[in-house]
């Protein structure tokens, strides 16, 4: 367990990070924080101290303490370093945008600091707290459980009143309006349930992440598609998950659905690539194949979707240009900060379904099969 005043300290220090605390503003005093924090008074004043030490604040004699102006040390700091803070680092698409970055960063002159959420709130906030620390020069981040409203738009607003710019990749959070580099995943859910539909086939899995904008968007796509084709959707086949359960929820509700002999779905639409390749496993299980009984249709065309003997069917994501154009985006914020959103603007990337083997389109009597 944390000493008592490392816990007041890191208190008072994320109170500045997400801009709680401004410039010159005087904190609560010893007296306050002892009643707040049920502590002693040394324990405030060694948590104090070391702030003031390590330059968060500063104390006036017979006045108070007060908050720094930490926008100073940004501005005379001599390296020029950019954050990139993805989801996940060594895993599925996310080494391919990293490294497309991490490229023109490097040629431009700037050193890459990288962070890992996990798709964690909590560690998300513990990288912002970093970034703010180490007095970046601009922030490439992708949002963490975007479809939620986050706990953390604070360090966001503090980014931006330090005049530390920020782009974000794969998806947004909207209450910010921040410049993005995004896929049209609403177009690319509804273009991969459109090829199943255009093959035949009426009774179709959606398996879509909850947690993430780019899951709600891509189901939306897939709702749209039936609708706009005229075919009745299941409601029992579309299965939603949390990151925490990607590794369970998917596969345990495919199974129970496919376990259905008589009304069998004839394809599914999963969220991504890795999440096909589990899904694969559970069609062997039940002594099926692909795409003889069951399509499948994955999405970010990653590795994955050429790692087994079946080549999946994919939405195409640019992953490593999305890289190198969100540095470019960044570096074009940071040199010319001056009216910036008036000369950059987002970028949303058009999908582009890439069809292989995973797919087939269904003969007359298999179709009538569905009706």
């Amino acid at each position: 367990m944390a000493p008592k005043y490392k816990n007041v300290k890191q208190h008072i220090k994320s109170k500045i990070l997400d801009g709680s605390y401004r410039a010159h503003q005087k904190i609560n005093s010893e007296y306050e924080l002892v009643n707040q924090f049920n502590v002693s008074r040394h324990t405030i004043r060694q948590a104090i101290g070391e702030l003031v030490s390590e330059g968060w604040l500063y104390r006036e004699h017979g006045v108070g303490t007060f908050c720094a102006d930490r926008s100073k040390l940004i501005q005379h700091h001599s390296r020029k370093s950019i954050a990139i803070v993805t989801t996940y680092l060594s895993d599925y698409i996310f080494p391919h945008i990293i490294r497309g970055a991490e490229r023109i960063l490097s040629d431009r002159g700037y050193n890459v600091i990288l962070f890992s959420t996990n798709n964690d709130v909590g560690k998300e906030r513990t990288a912002l707290e970093n970034i703010l620390s180490q007095q970046v020069e601009g922030v490439i981040a992708e949002p963490t459980q975007s479809s939620f409203t986050n706990p953390n738009i604070n360090y966001y607003l503090n980014l931006e009143n330090l005049q530390i710019p920020y782009v974000m990749i794969n998806a947004y959070y909207e209450e910010l309006e921040p410049l993005s580099l995004i896929m049209d995943d609403e177009k690319g859910g509804y273009m991969a349930a459109e090829h199943l539909l255009d093959l035949g086939h009426k009774d179709i899995i959606g398996i879509f992440k909850s947690d993430d904008l780019q899951g709600t968007r891509r189901m939306k796509g897939f709702l749209k598609a039936h609708r706009q084709h005229g075919i009745s959707l299941d409601p029992t086949n579309i299965i939603t998950y949390a990151t925490s359960e990607k590794f369970t929820k998917p596969a345990q509700e495919t199974a129970k659905l496919l376990q259905q002999k008589t009304s069998r779905p004839s394809a599914i639409v999963c969220y991504n690539d890795e999440l096909a390749i589990q899904i694969l496993e559970v069609i062997r299980k039940q002594g099926l194949k692909v795409p003889e009984d069951i399509s499948i249709v994955g999405y970010d065309d990653s590795h994955f979707a050429e790692a087994t003997e079946i080549k999946f069917t994919s939405i195409k994501h640019p992953k490593s240009r999305m890289g190198e154009m969100a540095a470019e985006m960044v570096i074009d914020l940071i040199e010319n900060k001056p009216g910036r959103k008036k000369e950059t603007g987002s970028i949303v990337y058009e999908p582009e379904l890439v069809v292989r083997q995973s797919t087939r389109k269904l003969e007359s009597e298999e179709m009538n099969t569905q009706t």
